[in-house]
């Protein structure tokens, strides 16, 4: 499908790695954010929000990973409109090529009153203040002026007309509630840049929230309001509801780019594995009915429709998988396929891999080669999947019997020492049983909240995917897990969990001793 493009660019600035994270479950170590980064930089996104450095050793560390692989895309980093706060956020974000520093500071009587304990006049001498201090040390600042859809009119106009006077190069407002309607944030801005002096001095941006389901609404809106910058996170994901889907906005500009005429620089063929990288590295599914990115996105059951595809793509399609990333055909790989096969067809699933890491991998491939005649997508995801725990608990084997009424459940992992580890457990089921004796070996007590099975792959190639959403200490985790066993894609699920819970016990445990 021939889908026309335009020189003038929307930016995508891209919060994935830090509002992104805040969604429960979706905490990312440093080194997952730096391989999600990568991802990033890959799909063409302008800006990457690395994190929040005055609330995080973990964030100043993944800061510090991304700044030193990536030279060409900015890097941003959160800071409060407090002194302290953009020292450390300084002290970190310039290690970057292309630094950027984003001050933020809440502007409604809700937030002034309740929040900040803040009059009108202190929040512009705020403004003001930190705003200059900030550009004092760096040329790119970004200031948002939080819960904007919820200010005042005449102060929101007071606060941007001081930021810019202050020096800020790009203006962000908020809907940080998701709160506002796509008529009144194209007002609002079509106002503010009307009527603020120095408005065509800087770039306007837009962050909204999902609470009613108009993120993405809203940020199309204020875009037609003279918004040039979009931010939003990959899938959606953030606090809450989520943030807008930075995948649903780049194809929008696209698919309907005679009516806005504007574009990104987003290579959308990286769209769906980059979509899928964040799902492995948070463990979080990607709903099947998701637009653009999920696996029904151009599926197609009723007989009227598959009719008109087949006549015609463009009667029931408004855009080919191509366009996004989905691939055209699976490619089979077997064991005449070479390295660089195997490496182009990791990265168009969404595997990013260094030398150290694809040589292992590729005689993972080779050794599975000599089981099987061809290896196809589900079989390399489930070799990443294997080679992705290799600092925690991997399965050796398990064995599932039926005790009368019961089942019994015998696991035997090796831990991140490679010490061997055998337990049992009864359950209701084997899958109870099963979770019993994970939890017994690793010392993770994991409440199940959710359990789901689905197939991946057709034919021969088929595998099960065992989905899970559980709590630990009042928090919400998510795993995957596949397999040709659907017991065993239980057990990959569980432990997924497990791993990253793991992981991030260690990193707040360095955290607390760097402290």
């Amino acid at each position: 499908m021939n889908i026309p493009t335009t020189t003038e660019n929307v930016r995508i600035f891209d919060t994935t790695l830090r509002d992104g994270e805040q969604s429960p479950g979706c905490s990312m170590t440093p080194q997952q954010k730096l391989v999600m980064a990568r991802g990033l930089a890959d799909l063409g996104v302008d800006v990457i929000e690395t994190g929040f450095p005055a609330s995080s050793q973990s964030d100043r560390e993944a800061h510090a990973l991304i700044a030193r692989d990536l030279k060409d895309t900015t890097l941003a980093v959160l800071s409060r409109c407090l002194a302290a706060d953009i020292e450390t956020s300084l002290r970190t974000v310039q290690a970057a090529a292309r630094p950027r520093l984003h001050l933020f500071l809440s502007t409604s009587p809700l937030h002034r009153e309740h929040k900040l304990r803040m009059s009108r006049e202190q929040v512009l001498e705020s403004v003001h203040k930190h705003v200059t201090m900030a550009r004092a040390h760096i040329d790119d600042v970004e200031f948002s002026a939080e819960d904007s859809t919820r200010t005042e009119e005449d102060f929101l106009h007071q606060v941007v007309a001081t930021a810019i006077a202050a020096g800020a190069n790009t203006i962000n407002l908020p809907d940080t509630v998701g709160f506002t309607t796509p008529e009144e944030i194209r007002g609002m801005f079509e106002r503010v840049i009307a009527q603020v002096p120095g408005a065509d001095r800087v770039i306007f941006s837009t962050h909204c929230h999902n609470d009613l389901g108009l993120a993405v609404a809203n940020s199309l809106a204020a875009i037609e309001g003279g918004a040039r910058q979009v931010e939003g996170s990959i899938n959606g994901i953030g606090e809450r509801a989520g943030n807008c889907a930075i995948e649903e906005i780049v194809m929008a500009l696209k698919v309907r780019n005679a009516f806005y005429n504007l574009g990104t620089r987003v290579d959308t063929r990286r769209i769906v594995p980059t979509s899928q990288l964040l799902s492995r590295l948070v463990g979080m599914p990607v709903q099947r009915n998701k637009a653009i990115v999920g696996a029904n996105a151009f599926a197609h059951e009723s007989g009227i429709h598959q009719h008109g595809m087949l006549r015609h793509r463009g009667t029931y399609e408004i855009m080919e998988p191509q366009d996004v990333g989905w691939p055209a055909s699976q490619m089979v790989l077997g064991r005449h396929s070479g390295r660089a096969a195997v490496e182009q067809r990791l990265r168009a699933l969404g595997y990013w891999l260094e030398e150290d890491e694809l040589k292992l991998v590729f005689e993972q491939f080779k050794a599975l080669c000599e089981k099987q005649r061809v290896v196809g997508d589900a079989d390399l995801q489930a070799l990443m999947q294997d080679a992705s725990v290799s600092d925690g608990y991997r399965l050796s084997s398990m064995t599932i019997s039926d005790v009368g009424s019961r089942a019994n459940a015998l696991v035997e992992l090796s831990d991140p020492e490679g010490n061997r580890i055998a337990e049992t457990a009864q359950g209701n089921g084997p899958v109870d049983a099963l979770f019993g004796a994970l939890s017994a070996a690793t010392g993770v007590q994991l409440q199940l909240e959710s359990y789901q099975v689905h197939s991946v792959g057709i034919g021969a190639d088929a595998r099960g995917e065992a989905s899970l959403s559980v709590r630990s200490e009042g928090v919400e985790y998510q795993g995957t897990g596949t397999s040709k066993d659907i017991i065993e894609a239980s057990a990959l699920a569980w432990l997924d969990v497990a791993n990253r819970l793991l992981r991030q016990r260690r990193v707040e445990t360095t955290e607390a001793a760097v402290a």
